[in-house]
C-alpha cells in the first residue's frame, strides 16, 4: 500500500502585511533618531508610508538611511533590501539595535532608494500614477558609496515577503 500527501499553500501580499514590516523600520528610525537626532517624527512617518507604498506593490529594490560624509555612508547608516520568500521561511526580527556612539561630525542624514525589475518594467504612466500616492518625491542623484562594510543584521518579514537590514559597520 502506498500513500501520497500534497501540501499546498498560498498566502497573498497585504497591506497588513507591508505595515508590520513598515513599523519595524519606523522602529529602527525613532532608535536612530534618539541616539543621533534625525531623522524627525515627519520624516520618520513620510518614510514610513513610502516603503509601505512600495512593499504593497513589490516595487522596493534598497532603501538606505542614514548619515553620510564626503559622499559615502557611515556609521550609523541602515539598508533594507526588499525579496520574496517563494515559500521558504525567514526570521521576523524585532526592531533594534542600532548601535549608539558613531562619530558623525560633519556627517548629514540621507535616504537613498533602488527600485526593483517589477517598478523599472512599469510604462511611464504608470509610474507617474504610482507617485502620486507617496508622501513625497525623490530625485535622481549617485548612489553613495560606504565607508567601511555592511553587516546584515536582521531580517523582517510578513506575507511571503522579506527585508533584510544590513548596517554600516567602520573598519
Amino acid at each position: 500500500m502506498s500513500y501520497s500527501y500534497t501540501l499546498s499553500e498560498t498566502e497573498s501580499f497585504t497591506v497588513t502585511h507591508a505595515r508590520h514590516m513598515g513599523a519595524k523600520v519606523a522602529a529602527d528610525l525613532k532608535r536612530m533618531q534618539r541616539l543621533y537626532g534625525n531623522p524627525s517624527d515627519t520624516k520618520i512617518a513620510e518614510f514610513e508610508s513610502e516603503i509601505i507604498e512600495f512593499l504593497k506593490k513589490g516595487y522596493l529594490g534598497t532603501v538606505t538611511y542614514g548619515y553620510r560624509r564626503d559622499d559615502n555612508w557611515i556609521e550609523p547608516t541602515l539598508r533594507y533590501t526588499a525579496r520574496d520568500l517563494s515559500g521558504a521561511a525567514a526570521n521576523d526580527d524585532d526592531p533594534g539595535k542600532v548601535r549608539p556612539g558613531a562619530n558623525i561630525t560633519g556627517a548629514s542624514f540621507y535616504s537613498y532608494m533602488t527600485y526593483s525589475a517589477t517598478y523599472d518594467a512599469l510604462s511611464d504612466t504608470d509610474r507617474e500614477a504610482f507617485r502620486k500616492n507617496l508622501p513625497f518625491t525623490r530625485g535622481g542623484a549617485p548612489e553613495p558609496g560606504i565607508s567601511g562594510y555592511l553587516n546584515v543584521d536582521r531580517t523582517y518579514s510578513s506575507g511571503g515577503r522579506a527585508l533584510d537590514r544590513a548596517t554600516v559597520r567602520s573598519w
